[in-house]
């Protein structure tokens, strides 16, 4: 079964100072989308499809697209390649962008504009993200027995492993019953501290570290398109679609879904560590961990 890798690289990083996404962290300059690419086809997958502003197709082209196509996927297939564009003329012909509105619409906005490109399984990643070579395999394993549009896939990491000393950092927070989805509270200002603790800083309350927290490691079914458009239109109806930073993000999607029993979410845990960079302090700490995995074996001495 053909499988698509589904990267969201548009987003602008104002938290970490630059462009994260396209920034080389590894010990041979390798960025950390690099890493998830390496690993899912490795895992099976034979399509990456790149989500991108209009104007970083010739930047993608020299940093993954050129090299990407030169490879052969796990099954012995060329490594098919596409760019898909998250801008404003995807949006519905009803909706009038809001005057001063630059920011994009947020990841089931970043989704659908993929939609012309998507039309098999697929697992859907941040780019300034690292997951880990198992998430990708239980991935491919798990996109293989989706049956439509009402079945997903989560791969949920613990929230201690995931937050920032550096910063506060915004995360869905999981509820998981048996190895299913029941609810996702996206808890927008979480700080860690040098102890460990964790706070939500709006509630005033502590976290428990154990957390199983989405990092928007998700599968779907193509089906989930047409879901995808209606809620990005309800989301533009609505007062949310007025505003200039309001954003329409998958984990609220599938915490509404959950909840209206219209979708139902496996929840897998990876054993692999996951990091990425919100700030700019970050980075030292990735470097030397993807230092640690290509010494260890993990990955070759270089990506390319």
């Amino acid at each position: 079964m053909k499988l698509s890798l589904v990267i969201m690289a548009a987003g602008l990083g104002s938290r970490y100072g630059g462009s994260k996404q396209v920034d080389g962290v590894g010990p041979h300059n390798e960025i950390l989308m690099e890493y998830g690419i390496y690993d899912a086809l490795r895992a099976g997958f034979s399509k990456v499809v790149f989500i991108i502003k209009p104007d970083m197709v010739e930047l993608m082209d020299r940093l993954c697209g050129d090299y990407l196509r030169t490879l052969t996927a796990a099954d012995g297939s060329g490594v098919e390649v596409v760019y898909a564009f998250q801008d404003y003329t995807s949006l519905p012909a009803w909706y009038t962008v809001p005057e001063g509105r630059t920011k994009p619409y947020g990841t089931v906005h970043a989704l659908l504009c993929a939609r012309d490109a998507v039309q098999e399984p697929c697992c859907v990643i941040n780019a300034d993200d690292y997951y880990g070579p198992h998430a990708y395999r239980q991935m491919a394993q798990a996109l293989q027995t989706l049956s439509g549009a009402d079945e997903a896939v989560m791969v949920g990491y613990l929230l201690k492993n995931t937050a920032s000393i550096h910063g506060t950092v915004s995360r869905g927070v999981c509820v998981v019953e048996d190895g299913v989805l029941k609810q996702v509270h996206e808890t927008k200002r979480i700080q860690l501290y040098p102890d460990g603790t964790l706070r939500d800083l709006e509630k005033d309350v502590l976290l428990d570290g154990e957390s199983v927290v989405s990092m928007n490691f998700w599968g779907f079914a193509p089906g989930i398109f047409p879901v995808l458009q209606t809620y990005l239109e309800d989301f533009l109806r609505s007062g949310a679609g007025t505003e200039l930073k309001s954003e329409c993000l998958l984990p609220v999607m599938v915490d509404d879904l959950v909840g209206a029993g219209a979708l139902r979410v496996a929840v897998l845990s990876s054993a692999d560590q996951w990091f990425g960079m919100t700030y700019q302090e970050d980075r030292p700490r990735v470097s030397e961990a993807l230092r640690q995995l290509h010494a260890a074996g993990a990955y070759p001495e270089t990506l390319h």
